[in-house]
């Protein structure tokens, strides 16, 4: 969705939400020039360890510290925009920072997921929260300080700040649940993954 990887060589590729930086090592494999970037000081320390070529920023993605214009593509797996109440602000600095004609591409946990428990069995199908509820959700730790926040938007709160930040919405991708996949993960199987998508993919494009 970035491009077939032999269009990939040369690209100076951004990775948002980097966490270990696994798609930038995937990246750099293809002959792109990726830089990694994540909130997270422990995140990065884990991508140093495991290794690449690749610069590392610990920088919040909401205020990214590069000049307009320095990227051909920019990506993110499942990282920063679930976890900031203003993605749109995130999505203008991405816009800002890519060259014309770019191409930003990033995944989230489908929005369905939220009317439903996360179970793998019988009793992950049936709803239980409303799907248009869109209360965070938070992990305390014993002092009462949130250590972790999710937030819920919905596929057309979505699609709305993609546009609403200056990008073109090129395709929405909702994954299905591959026949060779019997593995069980967390809250996903192959019986709830045979009815509702796990993961949904936006690639949107600037002008």
């Amino acid at each position: 969705m970035l491009g077939r990887p032999e269009d990939l060589k040369g690209k100076d590729v951004l990775e948002i939400g980097a966490g270990a930086a696994q798609c930038s090592r995937w990246l750099a494999g293809q002959g792109a020039r990726p830089v990694a970037l994540d909130l997270s000081h422990r995140q990065l320390q884990h991508a140093l360890r495991i290794g690449g070529t690749f610069p590392l920023v610990q920088a919040d993605a909401g205020a990214l510290p590069f000049r307009d214009a320095s990227f051909d593509l920019a990506c993110s797996a499942y990282g920063a925009l679930p976890f900031v109440a203003d993605p749109a602000l995130v999505l203008r600095e991405v816009r800002r920072v890519l060259r014309p004609g770019g191409r930003f591409v990033f995944s989230v946990t489908h929005p369905i997921r939220w009317a439903f428990p996360d179970e793998p069995g019988p009793e992950g199908l049936s709803v239980s929260a409303s799907y248009f509820d869109r209360t965070p959700y938070v992990e305390q730790d014993e002092r009462g300080r949130a250590v972790y926040v999710e937030h819920h938007r919905t596929l057309g709160d979505r699609v709305r700040d993609v546009v609403a930040s200056g990008f073109r919405l090129v395709d929405l991708v909702e994954p299905e649940w591959p026949a060779w996949n019997a593995a069980e993960w967390g809250g996903w199987s192959p019986l709830r993954g045979a009815l509702i998508p796990g993961t949904a993919i936006f690639v949107c494009e600037r002008d």
